[in-house]
């Protein structure tokens, strides 16, 4: 997500699923209870990855209980179901659901060039980690430079 390097400048932590993937254990990244990536993209998570996360979650609200300031960057694959969870933990909590979207041919190639991501990956995403979801927000970067998004965002976190 290239608006949140523009966020990251504000100094608020950053916590996203990428963060939390990259910091569990290889044995859960590699168990059918964690999270597996597939050659196509495809994104499978067990129960191990659900528990975990439901922790990383509950982490992350108390971070903005406490009162950092906190941008989250997360990929909904679970669509409305992954938001009612956050939403669960983030209650009484003011958050702004901006939903970042990207025309998948587009998330596609950028995909390749960033040269850390499974082929794929993008496009099977780019409309499944919308349905349902509920956005106060939405951007568009495939046509938008990262900065005008942030700049449209900071509007209504104002």
């Amino acid at each position: 997500m290239t608006v949140l390097r523009a966020a990251r400048r504000c100094r608020w932590p950053a916590p996203g699923t990428d963060t939390l993937v990259d910091a569990m254990p290889a044995s859960v990244r590699a168990s059918d209870g964690g999270i597996e990536f597939a050659p196509d993209g495809a994104v499978a998570v067990g129960p191990e990855f659900r528990r975990r996360e439901a922790a990383w979650i509950e982490g992350v609200a108390a971070m903005a209980r406490a009162g950092a300031g906190v941008v989250v960057d997360e990929v909904f694959l679970g669509g409305a179901d992954s938001q009612r969870r956050r939403r669960r933990a983030l209650g009484g909590l003011r958050v702004l659901w901006v939903g970042v979207r990207c025309d998948g041919a587009v998330a596609a190639g950028r995909e390749v060039a960033r040269g850390d991501r499974i082929a794929g990956m993008a496009a099977s995403q780019a409309d499944p980690v919308h349905r349902g979801v509920v956005h106060d927000l939405e951007v568009d970067t495939t046509h938008s430079e990262s900065m005008e998004c942030a700049r449209a965002i900071a509007v209504h976190v104002r």
